[in-house]
């Protein structure tokens, strides 16, 4: 499927792709940032709950996705890509943290979200399982973004990020000399990587069924 295609068929090609809400994270296969090192994985860590939002926006001209540059000011990751979200509170469904979070970085109300299921578990470096609550969003809207956590929010083209010919493999050399591969996506001057672009390929091999390669 052409992500260019009439919107009503990308819109249930997608979600026909995804896992139902009742699906557990901790039963589904995962992917995660040891996907191109597995030698580094840790073993028995235990890992903490977190969700996202992968907010789909449908315009006159195409499919898109919201995306942010993190505040200059945080503690971790500061000035990198991501996508709206953060860890679970206790009693939370990963919807209801991806939706409440999104609302505090950026200020998308929940009832603009039409949700379309759950992508693919993806495990961290840090030591987060994340949920991908994969979400269709329809202008108008106004965002406004929370200062003490984003800098910047910008929309890049879905058809873009699903092209894996934009997946670029990065490295870099750790401390020790261990060498860490990771996906880049680079889009006008901004990259997007780690686990902002793990999760986007898992959604890519989701939809078209491709393997890790």
């Amino acid at each position: 499927m052409r992500p260019d295609a009439d919107p009503a068929e990308v819109r249930e090609w997608v979600q026909r792709h995804l896992d139902p809400l009742d699906s557990h994270p901790t039963k589904r296969p995962h992917r995660s940032d040891f996907d191109l090192n597995p030698e580094l994985m840790p073993q028995g860590e235990a890992l903490k709950p977190a969700a996202v939002l992968v907010p789909i926006v449908q315009r006159e001209d195409g499919f898109s996705v919201l995306l942010t540059r993190r505040a200059d000011t945080l503690r971790r990751h500061t000035g990198q890509i991501a996508l709206p979200g953060g860890r679970m509170d206790p009693g939370e469904t990963p919807w209801d943290t991806a939706l409440r979070e999104t609302e505090e970085e950026i200020g998308l109300g929940r009832h603009l979200v039409e949700i379309a299921g759950l992508s693919t578990p993806y495990r961290t470096g840090t030591g987060y399982l994340i949920t991908p609550v994969v979400g269709f969003v329809t202008p108008p809207f106004d965002l406004t973004p929370n200062p003490d956590e984003v800098a910047e929010i910008f929309e890049t083209p879905f058809g873009f990020l699903m092209d894996p010919a934009n997946h670029e493999r990065r490295f870099y050399d750790q401390p020790g000399g261990a060498r860490r591969w990771f996906y880049a996506m680079t889009y006008e001057e901004r990259m997007i990587w780690g686990a902002t672009a793990g999760v986007l390929r898992a959604l890519y091999d989701r939809l078209y069924g491709a393997t890790l390669g």
